[in-house]
């Protein structure tokens, strides 16, 4: 799952929140707030939660944990972005919305105003023999639009849950190339490990520089990861290779369709 923010300052420091979740969603909130509110203290201006940090992770968690979106989680986030004066991209929670469930990231602004809703629009559904069986369809319904928002950052967001089988393959492997393919900052926010739960997450929140370079990681326990993003490094490394004013647009076109 991701977002996006752009457009408009020099320096910004992010904050990445591996959160241990819980069986209890109280908690999960309580330990969140804590967290964020620590995060901005130490100076972060976009904070990002990981993927489903109200819920364990599973298709039988999703319908009994879902909630509606105004809701008591989102209602937390908004009131500890206010109080902090941070962008707050919420992770995600179980959303239900008329019957459907949805994987959904609501972020909220420095003055607690929700900016946007993302729900997944990929669903995870994954099948390796004698490794993992897992089918977010089962239970979930896939998202239909993109989603950016803006601040005073430019980044790539990714608030996501791999697992013991593709996080050692693919969790950096992916998050380097995005970063190289867009010459951007990628971040990702995963849930801490916790080898007890159904569903184990990698952990290893990490951010990566437009270079590909890994500037920040965690390990897999419970923690914040910190970056100080220098978008004139992104700009230097734009112009070190220009390959956003060599897109040939007469042999190709990138166009989204939005939902009717």
């Amino acid at each position: 799952m991701s977002t996006i923010a752009r457009a408009m300052t020099t320096k910004f420091r992010l904050a990445l929140v591996q959160l241990l979740v819980s069986p209890v969603k109280s908690e999960n909130l309580s330990r969140a707030r804590r967290l964020i509110k620590e995060a901005a203290g130490q100076g972060a201006k976009i904070v990002a939660l990981p993927e489903c940090f109200n819920s364990p992770y599973g298709t039988n968690y999703f319908p009994e944990y879902a909630e509606q979106i105004p809701g008591e989680s989102s209602q937390v986030l908004s009131e500890v972005a206010k109080e902090c004066g941070v962008y707050l991209i919420g992770g995600s929670i179980p959303e239900d919305d008329g019957g459907k469930l949805y994987n959904t990231c609501a972020v909220f602004g420095p003055d607690g105003n929700l900016l946007l809703k993302h729900r997944k629009i990929h669903l995870f559904d994954i099948d390796v023999p004698g490794k993992i069986r897992f089918q977010e369809s089962e239970t979930l319904s896939p998202g239909s639009t993109f989603s950016t928002f803006d601040t005073r950052c430019q980044l790539l967001v990714y608030p996501g849950a791999f697992n013991m089988t593709t996080g050692p393959a693919h969790w950096e492997l992916l998050q380097r190339g995005r970063a190289v393919d867009n010459q951007v900052y990628v971040a990702t926010a995963s849930p801490a490990r916790d080898d007890k739960a159904s569903y184990t997450a990698w952990g290893h929140s990490t951010v990566v520089s437009p270079w590909g370079d890994v500037v920040a990681k965690a390990g897999s326990e419970e923690t914040i990861v910190y970056a100080d993003i220098d978008l004139q490094y992104l700009t230097e490394v734009r112009q070190q290779i220009p390959i956003h004013t060599q897109k040939r647009h007469d042999l190709y076109s990138v166009s989204a369709v939005q939902e009717r």
